[in-house]
């Protein structure tokens, strides 16, 4: 796949320091913390830069205390997992990665998951359903983008969802693995292939993302 920059997004999916190290008692991603050089790499081929981030109440619906209680289903129809809190605006873990720009910086930017019965994975929907649109499928196509190159945290639930939302869309995807870390490694394979299965093109180095770029 050739690229042109005139037609190609890149998305910055949910960089915030709660999937990091940086904020322990979160939700710390193995290497979270490292990305965001990687993310502006890949934004170096894109005309536009559009990115997300979660945005969660400090009691929703899905919250548990401990770690050990995450990822037992909820019941609830559009946030399905328990998690720890993480995200919550006005703490450290909300705020994005320092070397990233700011949200206002960006092109267009999402906030998900505010309602606190909602825990969207995707960032082009605010429900599981896919039904509620957060704009950002419409700004790309307003703005002629044809392909959109993903990579932020989480690889194996936000990342996976956005990159299978876009390409459901009809964007060619590719998904910048230096620029993506995942919660477990069997999540992060199980990622890939079903990312794969729905025809996203995974690069994974710096010289892999020029060649594809090369008119």
């Amino acid at each position: 796949m050739t690229l042109s920059k005139r037609t190609t997004a890149s998305f910055d999916v949910d960089a915030q320091k709660s999937f990091t190290p940086l904020c322990p008692d979160e939700l710390p991603v193995a290497g979270g913390e490292q990305i965001g050089s990687e993310l502006n790499f890949m934004a170096r081929f894109a005309s536009l830069r559009v990115g997300s981030k979660d945005a969660h109440a400090s009691n929703p619906a899905w919250l548990v205390t401990g770690h050990e209680n995450m990822l037992q289903p909820t019941g609830l129809k559009h946030a399905d997992l328990t998690w720890v809190s993480h995200c919550v605006p006005g703490t450290e873990g909300f705020t994005l990665l320092d070397e990233l720009p700011t949200p206002y910086d960006y092109d267009y930017f999402v906030w998900k998951g505010v309602e606190p019965d909602l825990h969207p994975y995707g960032a082009c929907y605010h429900d599981l359903d896919n039904k509620l649109s957060t704009g950002v499928i419409e700004f790309l196509k307003a703005k002629d983008i044809e392909r959109v190159i993903v990579g932020g945290l989480a690889l194996d639930f936000c990342v996976k969802t956005t990159a299978l939302q876009l390409a459901s869309a009809g964007f060619a995807v590719l998904l910048y693995l230096p620029a993506c870390r995942g919660i477990s490694e069997q999540g992060g394979i199980d990622a890939l292939a079903a990312m794969q299965q729905a025809g996203i093109q995974v690069i994974s180095d710096q010289p892999a993302l020029i060649a594809a770029t090369q008119e």
